[in-house]
């Protein structure tokens, strides 16, 4: 999994039992202290030995680090957890159609870091969660889950967000484990090849 902050849609994940093979993090963040108290490789991949949050960042170079550092690991599926950092097409490629992202939003309606406060702005009644397959183009891959969301008169962007997130923990963990699946009923031929390393065995998010 792809993490950056707290780490609670990774409690989620985890409780609802998805096999976590590794957690990446690209800042410091509460949710690697979180994996290695479940037993599950953390590791940080810092943004800031790429240039960090100026406009110098080596988007590129971070994307080829963290791909590689999948790969060797035999990932079969990539979940994005509140993942702060957009990569390039070199993630993409290594794990077509595998790389999955949570929205705080019914996609295509407000994609984008501002779901529930333009959910808000734009007065609609009900909002909700998404589900889909990640892309180079932000919040724009096919939807796997969805689940509507009502906004009740008074909501602020807390209140709303929050009611979203509780939806989310629940529907993410079973869209992972659902795709997992269908990937291991999969025919050989057309399952990822894993690395021949002893850590890719059983290889997961």
């Amino acid at each position: 999994m792809l993490v950056s902050g707290s780490g609670t849609i990774l409690d989620a994940v985890t409780t609802s039992g998805v096999p976590v093979r590794v957690v990446v993090a690209d800042r410091p963040c509460p949710a690697l202290a979180l994996a290695v108290s479940r037993g599950i490789e953390a590791l940080l991949i810092d943004r800031r030995d790429f240039g960090g949050f100026t406009p110098g960042f080596q988007r590129a170079r971070y994307t080829e680090a963290l791909t590689d550092a999948l790969v060797a690991r035999g990932v079969d599926v990539v979940a994005m957890a509140g993942f702060g950092t957009v990569l390039t097409e070199r993630v993409h490629d290594a794990f077509d159609g595998r790389i999955l992202n949570t929205h705080p939003s019914l996609l295509p309606a407000f994609p984008g870091w501002h779901a529930v406060a333009d959910a808000l702005a734009a007065g609609v009644t009900t909002t909700g969660c998404t589900v889909h397959v990640a892309t180079p183009e932000v919040d724009a891959g096919p939807v796997l889950a969805q689940e509507e969301v009502p906004v009740l008169p008074g909501d602020t962007e807390s209140t709303l967000h929050e009611r979203i997130k509780r939806v989310e923990r629940r529907l993410y963990p079973a869209t992972i484990l659902r795709v997992l699946g269908e990937l291991d009923a999969a025919p050989a031929t057309v399952r990822p090849a894993r690395a021949s390393s002893p850590v890719s065995q059983g290889g997961r998010p």
